[in-house]
């Protein structure tokens, strides 16, 4: 039969009208066993006389060449030549590392973003994260400063809880000293650019983020009046910032450089934090005693200072339980002096900027009025652009909110000497009997 060429190898066609599965498999091996032989030993042949790179032989049969030796490659005449020859470089350099990654161009999406957040994160000092973290203090810190304070108190040692309060500024000062810290600071730096383009790279997804908000950002961002009113917004309200909604009839915020506007910013963020936390710290303990059975020594917040004033031996308890205390036990001076120490070195912070961490080997990846990093994001929950975005909205709603609820808990001391949680059941009870 009329045999077809596959290679150096002839192989016969299949049977013209197969009569079964088995006919259609038909592969006549005997008939070309000479053939293939032959072709078998052409390719052997070949392989042996073929250049090979050093170190790839692939049997014990040819081992590996000897690598000759380079020839000098004259050196180019013109600048020109070395141009061309660099460029030459570079994209054999290109090519070579794609063929070593062969999958680079088909990671996924968050595949790069994941590995550079990461070396951002690492590249801070485990023990300045820890020092410098307020998720540390008002847990394993709270517990830890208790125990301290006692075991000094049995131990006849008065206002020890004053030194304490200083012991984390205390702390970070040294470590910046050492040349523990000059290395922890020396890493940053030189990691400094890539740390940087990471930044950029972060805000350029939360500006994307932002401008799939158009609800809270952009010139079509809701307002604090609806536009049949014909309110003339101020200009310089532009909807870059969260929360803003164009209020600000006074003008206050207008400035050509921009720097009042960023002041009053800073300025409401931290009112509106602190706002939150006093509501809170107003309401809570207030709660316990009425509610929860808890015996506090004073559960109004503002008769919490006439009562330590009037009776110093007066012990202030978390949650009620004997002697689990800090400061609250010593007087009213002492107690001041702890809050000056312990609100002192945060705010000296704040007014040095995003880098006052970096001596002690701490990066923080955001700005002023949201740091980030393990100190002030542990569980990474801005990880998200948007989920960032609607979070600082969230914030500023809640701040205003809190802000106005304290001026509430001023107003109702003043007016009822009650505190807000007697108020409120006060105002409940009688808004039922109306009813």
């Amino acid at each position: 039969p009329q045999l077809i060429e596959f290679g150096s190898v002839r192989l016969p066609p299949a049977p013209s009208q197969p009569s079964s599965r088995n006919d259609r498999l038909y592969v006549p091996y005997a008939d070309v066993k000479a053939e293939m032989a032959a072709a078998a030993a052409a390719a052997e042949a070949h392989w042996s006389t073929r250049p090979k790179p050093p170190g790839s032989g692939l049997s014990k049969t040819h081992p590996p060449e000897p690598t000759p030796e380079p020839e000098p490659t004259p050196e180019p005449d013109t600048e020109t030549e070395k141009e061309t020859e660099t460029k030459t470089e570079t994209e054999e350099t290109v090519v070579a590392a794609a063929v070593v990654s062969p999958i680079a161009d088909v990671q996924p999406a968050g595949a790069s973003i994941a590995t550079s957040t990461s070396s951002s994160t690492d590249v801070n000092s485990a023990l300045g994260d820890l020092i410098s973290s307020p998720l540390f203090y008002v847990t394993f810190g709270v517990g830890a400063a208790v125990a301290l304070v006692r075991a000094l108190e049995q131990s006849g040692v008065e206002n020890a809880e004053f030194g304490l309060s200083a012991l984390p500024i205390v702390l970070l000062t040294a470590i910046s000293k050492t040349e523990f810290g000059a290395g922890l600071a020396k890493s940053i730096e030189d990691r400094r650019p890539a740390l940087e383009a990471e930044r950029a790279r972060v805000e350029r997804e939360r500006a994307a983020a932002r401008a799939t908000m158009p609800a809270h950002y952009g010139p079509n961002r809701r307002k604090f009046l609806p536009e049949s009113f014909g309110y003339e917004y101020p200009e310089h309200l532009d909807g870059t910032l969260c929360g803003d909604v164009g209020f600000d009839p006074l003008g206050l915020a207008k400035d050509g450089d921009g720097g009042a506007l960023d002041r009053y910013r800073e300025l409401e963020l931290l009112h509106g934090r602190w706002a939150m936390l006093g509501v809170v710290g107003a309401s809570t303990p207030e709660a316990l005693a009425k509610f929860g059975g808890f015996q506090l020594g004073e559960p109004v917040w503002w008769k919490v200072g006439a009562a330590k004033l009037n009776s110093p031996d007066l012990a202030l308890d978390y949650l009620g339980l004997g002697g689990f205390h800090i400061a609250g036990s010593s007087g009213l001076a002492v107690i001041a002096a702890c809050q000056l120490v312990l609100m002192g070195g945060p705010e000296y912070a704040r007014f040095v900027g995003i880098d006052s961490l970096v001596p002690v080997g701490v990066y923080l990846p955001g700005d002023r009025d949201y740091p980030g990093g393990a100190p002030f994001d542990p569980f990474e929950l801005s990880a998200d652009a948007i989920v960032f975005e609607r979070q600082k909205v969230a914030e500023m709603k809640h701040g205003r909110l809190a802000m106005v609820a304290m001026l509430g808990c001023f107003a109702q001391a003043w007016a009822t000497g009650v505190g807000p949680v007697e108020n409120a059941t006060e105002t409940w009870e009688k808004l039922r009997a109306f009813l």
